[in-house]
């Protein structure tokens, strides 16, 4: 597949992928985003407003959100 390059081992096992960004970019953002949310579906949860409290508390968000 063009712009798409597989890494072997020393058995010729395929370990890794390069991929051209330039052709697969926004598809590269799609995978690295879903492979984020997978890693982080254990995570604890917080609602949305409370977040906010949080996030005005620290400074970190104008307080007229």
């Amino acid at each position: 597949m063009k712009g798409i390059s597989y890494l072997t081992d020393e058995k010729n096992r395929k370990v890794a992928v390069q991929i051209d960004l330039k052709l697969y970019g926004k598809l590269w953002e799609d995978f690295y985003d879903n492979m984020i949310a997978e890693e982080r579906k254990e995570e604890e949860k917080i609602p949305l407003k409370d977040l906010i409290k949080v996030l005005k508390k620290e400074g970190k968000l104008d307080e007229s959100i």
